[in-house]
């Protein structure tokens, strides 16, 4: 009996000693919290259309933004000294005889032409017959800026664009930069001519869209629906009748199609002038200080000799945009010559 008794309290005492070992490993198990504040400091990864660098760049922007919005927005993208086009081709476009540029033709101006009958021709008639913009005829007989002038006398000589050419404009933004590059591109021959290279604005950061900002990434056809503006020349906006050239400047030239690898629809976005305001005398200027900053809800906005000079070329011709983060990303068609 006394063995029994013996036994048994052996067995009890083992089978308490394994149960006290096995919760004392139990509670050494590493134990996982998820609180507030760890979730807040925890590294979160962005990743938009696989591209998580541009991203976490833009959202520095974001927290640098000043309160005011019309203060001017940098960004954290290194604008650097690359070696990158420029030049300034434009005025060969407009100077008569001087075809450095072999994609415009002079003309002798006749008020009475064969392919017009019954009445005089006028800058209008000859730029629906050449297919060149009427402000294109303009400038190349008055000068730059003297885009509404319609003076012109029997033996005067102004450019058109050649109609023997087909030729087509190419227009590049780089986001990071704030500019713009200005092409013409030949079809025939495949190659490209760069006519000029601007600053520009655009939009507002923005760390949900895929490009990091309002303004959108892609290649887009530019729409025949072109407008020009004046002061006190008003319009809806946002509900509202406004004078639109403190909305879009002097210029509108909007974004008519998706064409690749485009981040968001056509419609809404172009290329207009810088917004114009009232100065310290009540004066209506444009603001520049917009230029190379991302103030815009997406648009691009160009100085208004700038957007105009554009718009005086590329009315009456097939013409794309395309938006990338870096220069180099560009899918430019044809080769490039001086």
């Amino acid at each position: 009996m006394a063995k029994l008794l013996i036994i048994t309290s052996l067995i009890l005492f083992s089978i308490i000693g394994i149960a006290a070992y096995l919760k004392n490993s139990k509670s050494q198990e590493p134990q996982v919290v998820v609180s507030a504040e760890s979730t807040q400091i925890a590294p979160i990864k962005v990743e938009l259309l696989g591209e998580p660098e541009i991203i976490e760049e833009v959202v520095e922007v974001v927290r640098d933004t000043p309160v005011n919005p019309h203060e001017p927005v940098t960004t954290s993208w290194p604008l650097d000294a690359e070696d990158l086009p420029t030049g300034d081709r434009i005025e060969q476009l407009f100077t008569t005889n001087d075809h450095s540029l072999p994609y415009v033709k002079t003309i002798k101006y006749r008020s009475r032409v064969d392919w017009l009958k019954g009445r005089p021709a006028w800058i209008s008639d000859y730029a629906s017959h050449y297919k060149t913009p009427s402000h294109f005829i303009a400038r190349s007989l008055h000068g730059k800026g003297n885009y509404y002038k319609q003076d012109i006398s029997n033996g005067d000589h102004f450019n058109v664009l050649d109609p023997d050419k087909d030729i087509e404009f190419y227009l590049l933004v780089d986001l990071s930069r704030c500019k713009l590059w200005f092409y013409l591109y030949d079809r025939d021959s495949h190659k490209r001519v760069l006519l000029k290279d601007y600053a520009v604005g655009l939009g507002k950061p923005d760390p949900l869209k895929s490009s990091g900002l309002l303004t959108p990434r892609g290649k887009y056809s530019l729409g025949n629906r072109i407008v020009a503006y004046k002061p006190k020349m008003m319009g809806p906006h946002n509900g509202k009748r406004v004078e639109l050239i403190r909305i879009f400047g002097t210029r509108w030239i909007p974004f008519e199609k998706e064409i690749s690898n485009t981040t968001a629809p056509a419609k809404g976005f172009g290329l207009h002038g810088i917004p114009w305001s009232d100065d310290e005398n009540g004066k209506l200027v444009e603001n520049v200080s917009s230029l190379q900053t991302y103030l815009s809800d997406g648009c691009i906005r160009m100085e208004s000799e700038d957007i105009e000079e554009i718009y005086a070329i590329i009315a009456s011709k097939h013409s794309f945009i395309e938006l990338v983060s870096d220069y180099h990303d560009a899918t430019l068609p044809g080769e490039e010559v001086q």
